[in-house]
């Protein structure tokens, strides 16, 4: 093998890493969410988030309402509702998204699911459909908007699914 094929070899071997490796960074960010704000770790939860970036979700009355990140987001999980549900027995998953990653920038699209425990039973709370773009960082890729919509039937909803295709 020349030696301009060998390191055209492991130039393509190398951004394929590069790339698993981003997918697996991405995945395991957002899967540290749920624990983290089902323990009301807030400070932590709010730094999963770049500097200004924000969080835009459906809001029980059907609005919805975007927090600036880190600190209104990290507040949010100090509100006595989520305490609530903290102090309940919640778990906030998150669903494994589809990834694209492009340079320093990345989309991930997917499912999350919020379960309840009521007496002696877990049920199905909240289900939502989240639309996350995220940028490489000195600390790591980090979360700039998550675009959180309830599966509800609404337009909106559908509208954040099928972005699952440009991701």
């Amino acid at each position: 093998m020349s030696t301009d094929a060998l390191e055209a070899r492991v130039a393509a071997l190398e951004a394929r890493l590069r790339a698993a490796e981003d997918h697996l960074e991405i995945q395991n960010l957002l899967m540290t969410y749920g624990p983290l704000v089902d323990s009301a770790t807030a400070e932590p939860a709010g730094k999963l988030w770049v500097d200004g970036g924000g969080y835009n979700f459906t809001l029980p009355d059907g609005g919805s309402k975007r927090l600036s990140a880190p600190d209104e987001v990290a507040g949010m999980y100090m509100w006595p509702g989520h305490i609530d549900l903290v102090n309940t027995g919640c778990a906030h998953l998150t669903a494994t998204p589809k990834i694209t990653v492009d340079g320093d920038d990345a989309d991930a699209v997917g499912y999350s699911f919020v379960v309840l425990k009521e007496g002696d039973r877990w049920f199905l709370w909240r289900a939502a459909v989240n639309h996350w773009t995220l940028r490489r960082t000195g600390d790591g890729w980090r979360i700039v908007e998550r675009f959180n919509r309830a599966l509800d039937g609404s337009p909106e909803s559908h509208d954040v699914m099928r972005k699952v295709v440009a991701a």
